[in-house]
């Protein structure tokens, strides 16, 4: 893209940047909460782009002053244009390819918290093992970016670890980093109850989904039935002598094949029954967004062209192998050979190379 032509577009997205201020201090705006949080959201992506812009702007100014100091007769002038031309042609081309980037619309869901669920697949007792070792890595993954994780649900493995798991995670723009990490995670390792030291192949699935806003799916709560009964489990001076456990029944109509279905949510997360009544209904409302916009994530995958995002959870995208102490993710060939901190959390390095090989299919299908 020439420069003449990026500036052109900057300048649209500045004034597009004028217009959302003033709508979003607009009293009928703040009074319509879905399209307020909108526009706030589009408001501090382009920011970001402004402040781009500037920098933009300002470099291609020194670039311009410094080529008419080239024909300064004093010779200091003539070296100071030298080096700044130098720095500012360095720099010039990495700025460009920030602000192509910033240029691709986002995807709206990236801001968003995330249901993360976890389950055990082939592979018996070692998967649900396995599952319990990918619910700690992203639990310390997630603490250490300081968001705050809770898990909502889980069913534990006759031998440990679990068979399903599901987590709330709540943080700045948890969805648009952990949505790289949903498909089929496949171990390769000497399971605990191998007594001939084999090395077993099992796999979990992970999916990572958007959560729900309230206004993102329409519920009758009228019609939801409610149960409430004692939690099971160990400990605590009321969790098993009071009804704080919720259970939830909701019949809804599939908008793709019409047909009706009862959505059952439990939830004993806490002690405290309105909380867990308040967990149950944000499942509920995330488990409908993700059915109903089955055909906007197939619309999205199928235009980027590219299994890094998609949100395939049937396609296997990394494998631990524990006798090498490596990782491959296989959507774009990276290995690395530090299994034990990626286990413990350290996946960002990952992530960033996942990202990085969406931006560039999204440059190119841009340029396209």
């Amino acid at each position: 893209m020439k420069e003449n032509a990026l500036l052109k577009r900057l300048e649209g997205m500045e004034a597009r940047f004028e217009e959302v201020a003033t709508l979003i201090a607009d009293p009928a705006v703040l009074a319509d909460q879905p399209r307020y949080v909108k526009l706030t959201r589009e408001y501090k992506h382009l920011q970001t782009l402004v402040d781009a812009t500037h920098r933009y702007r300002t470099m291609l100014d020194d670039i311009d002053t410094a080529h008419s100091m080239l024909n300064d007769d004093d010779n200091d002038m003539r070296s100071l244009a030298r080096e700044t031309l130098d720095t500012a042609n360095a720099a010039l081309p990495a700025l460009e390819q920030e602000i192509k980037l910033l240029l691709i619309p986002e995807d709206p869901e990236d801001a968003k918290n995330v249901v993360l669920e976890i389950r055990g697949g082939t592979g018996g007792d070692e998967a649900a093992l396995f599952a319990g070792d990918l619910a700690r890595m992203y639990t310390r993954y997630c603490q250490n970016r300081g968001w705050t994780v809770q898990m909502s649900s889980c069913t534990e493995g006759a031998a440990g670890g679990f068979k399903e798991v599901i987590f709330s995670i709540t943080g700045q723009g948890a969805y648009g980093t952990l949505k790289y990490e949903s498909g089929v995670h496949r171990v390769q390792r000497v399971p605990a109850t191998e007594t001939q030291g084999r090395v077993h192949t099992s796999a979990a699935s992970v999916a990572v989904l958007p959560e729900a806003e309230p206004f993102d799916v329409q519920i009758n709560e009228g019609e939801i039935k409610w149960d409430t009964f004692r939690s099971s489990g160990a400990g605590g001076q009321n969790v098993n002598k009071v009804n704080s456990g919720v259970r939830l029944r909701y019949m809804w109509t599939n908008p793709v094949s019409g047909e009706q279905q009862e959505i059952l949510i439990e939830c004993t997360e806490t002690r405290d029954q309105p909380k867990n009544k308040e967990r149950a209904l944000a499942r509920l409302r995330t488990f409908i967004y993700d059915h109903e916009h089955q055909k906007y994530v197939d619309d999205i995958a199928s235009r980027r062209k590219t299994l890094v995002s998609t949100g395939d959870r049937s396609a296997k995208i990394r494998t631990y192998n524990y006798p090498q102490g490596r990782i491959t993710d296989h959507r774009i060939g990276y290995t690395i050979y530090n299994l034990p901190a990626f286990m413990d959390g350290d996946i960002q390095d990952c992530i960033d190379h996942l990202a990085v090989a969406e931006n560039a299919e999204k440059l190119k299908q841009a340029e396209l």
